[in-house]
């Protein structure tokens, strides 16, 4: 999971770009990095370890010149998270010159790094499969180019070689040295990518891609829709659009979590409201948390702030409970599942997280949280409860139980670390000290997401065990716990 924005303008778009990753910053607090272009084909780019605000100056951004840029933000799923030469973006100088941003995981890394170094000739400098990526594009560019020009087709012959290649989810946005910017997205959609326009104050067309499509609305681009799984979309330098369905047999399969917890409530991705979701969501859990907990166990009802807050407000008007926010948040501490190792995510938990005793101080309260992975949240915050006063705590999820690694850019690599995983659920509550727990069903959720859309299907690996690409197995799951982030 990062955040990556892409835009095409007639003036310069650095500021577009940093405010973009501002928006974004949900989405990864890692490293972050900013690149743009001059019509000349001079790449300026500045990249830091930390969040946005902490990574650029002012002498930073006055050296970002160019009419086109992309950014990102990055939540480490591959690679080293501590090493600032794998924040992104990654460069490669031929042909032409290639800066691009990735969001999402591949999953034939081994395969790819052995074909470019022993049939490519290509050297990789960092175990980013980013790196990959752009390495990956810039031969199949080399070898679609006909001339010395480059023209839309041969763009999209590239990046139709880059889906037989590559295997996983990817969406990612690259600027080509003197000629624009290229966006293509994954066959199957896993990884969200919108594209917006806006006019210039001299009529001209800007664009925009972005992860989410509450940075076209802060930015002031209109929504043109969702670049569809598979699909490439070319902008040239004045602005001109090309896009190109490049996959054999699209597939539209989004992932699920980005509904549960990833994504801002603001943003509307493949058509559905993130916020919308996660209240029919709430809807669904309060039958199953009716169904399950005895009648009297629960005389409040709490969200465990913020992205559960919709989910918890629907349950409690559908039981007829009292709805309070017990906990307060402070803001200045990252989000905790995205934090490396336990013990800095239960440091953090209560360092985020404060619970006000008149709430719950002899009181039987229901705490409503988005998803439970690891656990370490979950178990600090019932005790935090307990320590305030709560008479019995019922723990309550929106989302079911994680009982699979999830491989397609979310953290979640080992089974052994999901508390879910080998348990039941009222192991699950003895694990984490609840007198009670409640999770979503796993048709539930997938019904409260879809509902209303055109939508068929989701990728819900981490809850079902389906890895909706097919070229998962359990030798590389087993590969990949035995490789995690550092």
């Amino acid at each position: 999971m990062c955040g990556i924005v892409g835009v095409v303008g007639q003036g310069s778009v650095n500021q577009d770009i940093y405010d973009g990753l501002l928006l974004l910053q949900h989405r990864g607090q890692d490293s972050t990095g900013i690149s743009t272009a001059e019509p000349s084909g001079v790449f300026h780019m500045h990249k830091a370890r930390g969040q946005v605000r902490e990574a650029f100056r002012t002498r930073d951004m006055r050296s970002l010149l160019g009419t086109i840029g992309l950014g990102h933000c990055r939540y480490a799923t591959k690679g080293t998270a501590s090493s600032e030469e794998e924040a992104q973006p990654f460069y490669v100088n031929a042909p032409y010159g290639i800066v691009l941003v990735h969001n999402g995981n591949l999953t034939n890394t081994r395969e790819l790094t052995d074909e470019l170094f022993h049939k490519d000739r290509r050297h990789l400098n960092t175990s980013s499969d980013t790196e990959l990526l752009v390495n990956v594009l810039a031969n199949e560019l080399q070898a679609a180019i006909g001339g010395l020009e480059l023209d839309p087709e041969q763009v999209f012959q590239a990046v139709a070689r880059v889906h037989e290649r590559v295997e996983g989810s990817y969406a990612a946005i690259a600027l080509l040295a003197g000629y624009g910017l290229l966006a293509f997205r994954d066959p199957f959609g896993i990884r969200p990518l919108i594209l917006g326009t806006r006019k210039a104050a001299n009529g001209a067309d800007e664009w925009i891609v972005a992860s989410e499509s509450l940075v076209l609305d802060n930015a002031g681009f209109d929504v043109v829709r969702d670049v569809l799984p598979g699909e490439a979309v070319y902008i040239g330098l004045d602005g001109t659009l090309h896009t190109r369905q490049c996959a054999v047999s699209p597939r539209l399969v989004p992932c699920s979590f980005e509904y549960v917890y990833l994504a801002r409530p603001d943003s509307v991705m493949n058509g559905i409201s993130v916020y919308d979701a996660r209240l029919r969501m709430g809807e669904r859990l309060a039958d199953t948390i009716a169904k399950h907990t005895p009648i009297g166990a629960i005389d409040v009802v709490m969200p465990i702030p913020d992205s559960a807050r919709p989910a918890a407000m629907q349950v409690a008007r559908k039981l007829r409970l009292e709805y309070r926010e017990g906990f307060y948040k402070n803001r200045y501490v990252g989000r905790t599942f995205i934090m490396p190792g336990q013990a800095v995510r239960k440091k953090s938990v209560r360092q985020k997280l404060n619970a006000m005793p008149s709430e719950f101080k002899g009181k039987n309260v229901l705490l409503i949280d988005d998803s439970i992975v690891r656990g370490t949240t979950s178990k600090e915050i019932i005790q935090m409860a307990r320590d305030a006063g709560a008479k019995s705590v019922t723990f309550a999820s929106a989302a079911p139980p994680v009982r699979y690694p999830h491989v397609y850019g979310i953290n979640m690599p080992s089974r052994h670390e999901l508390v879910a995983h080998g348990r039941t659920i009222p192991e699950i509550a003895s694990e984490l000290g609840a007198d009670y727990m409640v999770y979503q069903e796993v048709e539930d959720l997938k019904a409260a997401i879809l509902e209303g859309s055109d939508l068929d299907d989701l990728d819900m690996s981490c809850f079902d065990g389906r890895y909706v690409t097919g070229t998962v197995t359990e030798e590389y799951l087993d590969w990949v716990e035995g490789s995690q982030v550092s």
